[in-house]
């Protein structure tokens, strides 16, 4: 597997990580009302993972070949919560499936 699409894998569990601590950080704020600290550590955090992944489309396209909409799409997926590993584990189900000739 090329660099460029393993990082991608790493950044989207990560990205898909970050959302799980930023909803329990969320929860904690909204609606258990006992502070913010989870949002405060949470928030940058996934913050930079969101550029991160973004990144990690635009490299994983370039190396694998995907048409635009697949970049979008998978651009798509930064947003929703825990996409990204859909998103992720679709590509590499395409990737170890057999080309038919």
């Amino acid at each position: 597997m090329p660099t460029a699409l393993r990082l991608f894998r790493y950044v989207a569990i990560a990205e898909a990580c970050s959302w799980a601590g930023l909803l329990v950080g969320m929860f904690f704020k909204y609606i258990a009302d006992s502070g913010d600290l989870g949002v405060k550590i949470f928030g940058p955090v996934h913050g930079l993972l969101f550029v991160l992944y973004v990144a990690g489309v635009l490299a994983a396209a370039r190396a694998a070949r995907w048409g635009v909409g697949t970049i979008v799409l998978g651009l798509a997926c930064a947003v929703p919560p825990f996409t990204s590993l859909w998103f992720e584990r679709r590509m590499l189900a395409q990737r170890r499936e057999p080309v038919a000739a």
